[in-house]
C-alpha cells in the first residue's frame, strides 16, 4: 500500500462487474496453470525447472554471456536469495560460473558456460513446442499481437505501483 493511503472500505470499493469478475478468474487460472505446465514440461524433458531455464536464457542473451547477478534476477523476474540458489545449483552442474566483477567487487557476475548453453539448445526445442502449443497456436495474429500489449500494460501498471513493501 502506498504511504499516505488508507484502506478501501467495503463501501468504498471499486467492485469488479461480472465481465470484469469472469476474466479476472481466468486470468488467475492462466497465472497459475501455465507456469505448472511449461515447468512440468522442462523437468519432464530436460531436468530443470523452468526459472532454471530462464536463467540460461537470459545469460545466453547477453553479452558474453555474462551480467551481474542483480540484472540477471531483474531480467528473470526473481529474487536475488532465489537466484542465488539457483546459481549456485547451476554452477554445481558446470552451466554458470560466478566471479567478481572487476570493475565493482561488492557485485557478482553469472557467465554461462559452454556447457550450460549446449544444455539450453537442448532443451530449448521442447519448451518452444510447449510454449507454441500452450499460448499461440490457439490465437490468431492479431490476438497473439494484442496479449503483448495488453502484458505490457499489466507490467507497465505494476512497475508503477512500486515494489510490495515500498
Amino acid at each position: 500500500m502506498a504511504t499516505g493511503t488508507s484502506p478501501r472500505t467495503a463501501q468504498q470499493a471499486r467492485w469488479l462487474d461480472a465481465e470484469q469478475q469472469e476474466n479476472w478468474r481466468a486470468l488467475v487460472a492462466l497465472f497459475i496453470r501455465l507456469p505448472a505446465q511449461l515447468d512440468h514440461q522442462l523437468r519432464r524433458d530436460a531436468g530443470i525447472t523452468h526459472f532454471e531455464y530462464q536463467v540460461l536464457a537470459v545469460l545466453s542473451e547477453a553479452p558474453e554471456r555474462t551480467l551481474r547477478m542483480s540484472a540477471l534476477a531483474e531480467s528473470t523476474e526473481g529474487t536475488l536469495p532465489r537466484l542465488s540458489q539457483v546459481a549456485a545449483r547451476l554452477e554445481e552442474k558446470g552451466w554458470v560460473r560466478r566471479s567478481t566483477d572487476p570493475d565493482d567487487g561488492r557485485c557478482t557476475l553469472a557467465t554461462l558456460t559452454s556447457k550450460g548453453m549446449a544444455k539450453l539448445v537442448a532443451s530449448a526445442p521442447g519448451h518452444v513446442e510447449a510454449v507454441r502449443t500452450l499460448v499461440f497456436d490457439s490465437l490468431t495474429k492479431a490476438q497473439q499481437h494484442q496479449l503483448g500489449v495488453i502484458a505490457r500494460r499489466v507490467v507497465d501498471a505494476i512497475d508503477a505501483a512500486g515494489s510490495p513493501g515500498s
